[in-house]
């Protein structure tokens, strides 16, 4: 199949590992991956904040970038929220049928990682090796934008070597929320406390995730108070096949 990698802002500027590892599964699985090279930001930001005429633009872009793929997927549950749920709004709003079209049939083939493994390619398998204690946090967008159910659990569960632990409070926010943990420092930095609190308390060495944004802002909670432990996205401990 050929699959198109919506990379996102976040993996392209801050983690473009998180890019690689999503490349180095579909590829393992057989699958071609194309990246198109015009795309850019989703326009979350943009419509969250208000700019409500910015981010139609940027859904315009994206659906000119994409609309010759079958098949798009992001390492992001919140980027593929954004197009899935906020783009038909942005289209409504616009009064552009030919936008609202477009957004209509585009919106059905793009995926976030995990859901197009596990409930397109009904794959759980991808021959990865992860010999650690690891920790899943089910991020605000995966749980009740996507929803993508139990497919992360599932993917972890089939990684040979790797031991995977319950974390409590599973759905609580991490805070980072966007402009939400700059506008509300203080508000923010308190909820990681507590989700990284819990995190520590299972005792494993890996926390993942399948938001780069939501692991940023984990990542840097554990590592300014040296916890030991490591925020990886899924696409990294999928792509891994020895002790990493």
């Amino acid at each position: 199949m050929r699959v198109g990698l919506f990379l996102t802002c976040i993996v392209n500027t801050v983690s473009p590992e998180i890019g690689r590892a999503t490349v180095c599964v579909l590829e393992r699985l057989g699958h071609e991956v194309v990246f198109p090279e015009d795309q850019t930001c989703c326009g979350q930001l943009h419509a969250n904040s208000g700019y409500r005429t910015e981010a139609t633009a940027l859904a315009r872009r994206f659906v000119r970038v994409f609309s010759g793929l079958e098949t798009i997927v992001a390492p992001s549950s919140s980027c593929v929220g954004m197009v899935r749920d906020i783009y038909p709004v942005l289209a409504r709003e616009s009064g552009d049928e030919s936008l609202q079209h477009d957004v209509a049939a585009l919106v059905p083939r793009v995926f976030e990682l995990s859901e197009l493994l596990v409930k397109r390619l009904d794959v759980t398998d991808v021959g990865a090796s992860f010999p650690h204690r690891v920790t899943y946090h089910p991020t605000c967008h995966s749980l009740r934008v996507t929803r993508v159910g139990d497919a992360p659990l599932r993917l972890l569960e089939a990684v040979h070597g790797l031991d995977l632990v319950d974390l409590p409070d599973a759905d609580e926010c991490c805070g980072f929320g966007g402009t939400f943990a700059v506008k509300n420092a203080d508000t923010s930095s308190a909820i990681v406390i507590d989700k990284c609190r819990a995190i520590v308390a299972t005792g494993a060495t890996v926390c993942t995730a399948l938001d780069g944004s939501c692991l940023m802002q984990i990542g840097g909670r554990l590592s300014r108070q040296n916890a030991g432990v490591r925020a990886l996205h899924l696409a990294e401990i999928l792509a891994a096949t020895e002790a990493s």
